[in-house]
Formats: C-alpha cells, sequence, structure tokens
C-alpha cells in the first residue's frame, strides 16, 4: 500500500459519511490496535454527527470484555488478535449503541507482539448490520507502527463503501 497522508485518510472518510448520509444511516466503530484513529478521522469532517453514532477503543482485552461483551472464551481460545475478536467486538459495538452498522478493527500494530501464526502487521476487521449481515477480512500491513495503523484505518473505511 502506498504511503497514506492523512488527506487521502480525510478524503476517504468523506466517502463514507456521503454513502452514510445518502442512506441515512449510522456507525458506530470499536477499536483495539488503532486506538481510536479511525474514530478521530470519521469525526474530524465537519457534519460527521449527522452518521457517527459512537466509537470504543478497547485495548485491553479487560476492556473488551466489560466494554463490548467479548466473551472471556473467544479471547482464551482465539486470542484478541483473531476473526473472531473481531466479529466480537462489532457485534459489542452495535448492540451498545443506536447505529445501523459498525466495524472492528484488532491487530498487531508492533514492533513487538508478534508470532509466527500473526505476525507484525496482521490486522483483523470485521463489518455487521442491523440486519445481521456480517464481512469479515484479515489483511498483513507492512511498515512501522503508525504505518500499519493508518493502513488499518483505511483499509477499514474502505470496507464500509
Amino acid at each position: 500500500m502506498a504511503r497514506v497522508t492523512e488527506s487521502m485518510l480525510l478524503e476517504l472518510a468523506g466517502q463514507v459519511g456521503a454513502k452514510l448520509l445518502a442512506r441515512k444511516e449510522t456507525i458506530a466503530v470499536a477499536e483495539s490496535c488503532t486506538g481510536g484513529y479511525a474514530a478521530q478521522i470519521l469525526t474530524a469532517l465537519p457534519g460527521s454527527s449527522a452518521w457517527f453514532d459512537r466509537g470504543f477503543v478497547v485495548y485491553t482485552n479487560t476492556a473488551k470484555q466489560e466494554i463490548l461483551q467479548v466473551s472471556e472464551h473467544i479471547l482464551a481460545v482465539y486470542g484478541a488478535v483473531s476473526q473472531e475478536a473481531a466479529r466480537a467486538m462489532a457485534v459489542g459495538a452495535l448492540a451498545r449503541s443506536h447505529a445501523d452498522r459498525a466495524f472492528a478493527i484488532t491487530g498487531i500494530a508492533g514492533p513487538d507482539g508478534g508470532i509466527p501464526e500473526k505476525p507484525v502487521g496482521t490486522v483483523f476487521f470485521a463489518w455487521v448490520w442491523r440486519d445481521g449481515r456480517y464481512l469479515g477480512k484479515t489483511a498483513c500491513f507492512s511498515g512501522d507502527r503508525r504505518a500499519i495503523r493508518r493502513q488499518a484505518v483505511v483499509y477499514a473505511l474502505q470496507g464500509c463503501l
């Protein structure tokens, strides 16, 4: 992925906002490795209150459990960095909001924490809708911590289009 700039992120967020506004939908986000960066980009736009409901930053397993009701079983069996955890986070964000859809991001931004099965740069994504639709994807990004986090936000926002 090419170097991600702030203007690229804002342009993409504007596209997401326009789509949500046209559909009269709102969105909630649940973030771990991006630490609220997706919510910050989405809410940097004037008028975002018309389509952005809320964001949850759940960095620890305890936060995932307490705030989004991610089950201890999912965290113990699959880990916080897994498709199962991403889905549970997105479902939890949707359940604890008034949004029509939600997405979640969980991964390993580095520089440490990677394992052979999940190297640094591995990020899991989930998108869920009130009507029960679900989409889950996994990506592996390269670069330093900042680059990985930016690429993860781009990927999550592209999944909203």
